[in-house]
């Protein structure tokens, strides 16, 4: 591991792992410890309860955060002839159908959002082996197989962060850098918790956001208090 400056040994120092933070010290905190020599992600990891072997219980959905996400994603669409070019109009940097397919089929993937328009899906649905584990694969529930291709690149390009929960019950995300300012990463952590709140399953009973968690990229977990976000 390479050197680390005094001031991020110092804040790291004042890391409790057993203590609960409000979100503001937590902030600050992961901002001060930040490495500097990059412009570290900062995550957020949601423990539910849920039992997520049963599909009732599981949770997916996608948001807009209010301040982005500090990233320009790579958006491929699948879509023929109008909606192709609406697409490309609309920024899309890779658009294809049958020629992505076989593209996409052979592993060849250089992109982080993916959407299709309802006709391709007979043709994009066997890729599942592909792009389901890597989170890729478009669904109609989260607007990512739609004919409104326009909006939904535009939404994927402006920082759209899709979310679902791990075999485990947790949802993972980054919900921006620690470049931000402590204002817009306070928004958007309070805007995503909020989202996953809206999307709690009839199926799952009781306290549904057991705990909540933020840390950037190289740094460690810091507990928050989930009272701001009730």
């Amino acid at each position: 591991m390479g050197s680390r400056s005094k001031r991020y040994v110092e804040v790291s120092e004042k890391i409790d792992s057993d203590k609960v933070y409000t979100l503001d010290e937590g902030i600050d905190l992961i901002k001060d410890s930040s490495n500097l020599k990059f412009d570290e992600t900062v995550d957020i990891a949601i423990n539910l309860n849920i039992d997520p072997t049963f599909s009732d219980q599981n949770v997916r959905g996608v948001i807009n955060l209010p301040s982005g996400i500090g990233k320009d994603l790579r958006v491929a669409v699948f879509a023929k002839e109008d909606k192709a070019k609406e697409a490309e109009e609309a920024g899309a940097d890779i658009v294809g159908s049958e020629d992505l397919v076989e593209k996409v089929s052979s592993g060849d993937i250089d992109f982080e959002r993916c959407i299709a328009t309802p006709d391709m899906m007979p043709l994009v649905g066997k890729l599942g082996k592909v792009l389901g584990p890597k989170g890729l694969m478009p669904n109609p529930k989260i607007g990512t197989v739609t004919n409104d291709i326009a909006d939904a690149v535009k939404s994927a390009k402006a920082g759209s962060v899709e979310y679902r929960n791990d075999k485990a019950g947790i949802i993972h995300a980054g919900v921006g850098k620690v470049s931000f300012s402590k204002e817009d990463l306070n928004a958007n952590v309070i805007e995503f918790v909020k989202a996953v709140k809206k999307d709690k399953p009839s199926a799952a009973k009781g306290v549904f956001i057991k705990k909540v968690s933020l840390s950037s990229t190289m740094g460690a977990g810091l507990r928050i208090d989930t009272g701001v976000f009730n």
